[in-house]
């Protein structure tokens, strides 16, 4: 009986640690996908996960920046256009200019939308 209870605790704690180690490196698969301009695998990435763009902007950061940012330093064009029309249009027009210094291009994406 003890063997039962103490393989069912083993089994428990391992898929709890597993969980949390994936949702610790959401932020980091994210940044990634950014950074290399891999608009399909992160839009895939975040189909797998159930989560919306806009839902998880606020909470991740990049370098220190946030994710439109990020693509605006990084060049990830295609990406950053795809953050751009995700995003609610309020939050995209207060980082045009914080845009505009890295990519002329995202800003104008920016201001259009």
């Amino acid at each position: 009986m003890k063997r039962v209870l103490l393989i069912a605790a083993i089994l428990t704690a391992s898929t709890v640690m597993t969980t949390t180690v994936q949702a610790n490196n959401l932020p980091l698969r994210v940044c990634e996908y950014v950074q290399a301009n891999d608009k399909n695998r992160l839009r895939s990435f975040l189909k797998q996960h159930k989560i919306k763009i806009r839902n998880i902007y606020a909470d991740i950061a990049c370098n220190g920046d946030n994710l439109l940012v990020f693509a605006a330093k990084s060049k990830a064009l295609e990406v950053g256009e795809f953050i751009i029309s995700k995003m609610p249009a309020k939050k995209v027009k207060t980082e045009i200019d914080n845009i505009a210094k890295y990519s002329a291009h995202l800003a104008e994406e920016a201001r259009e939308r």
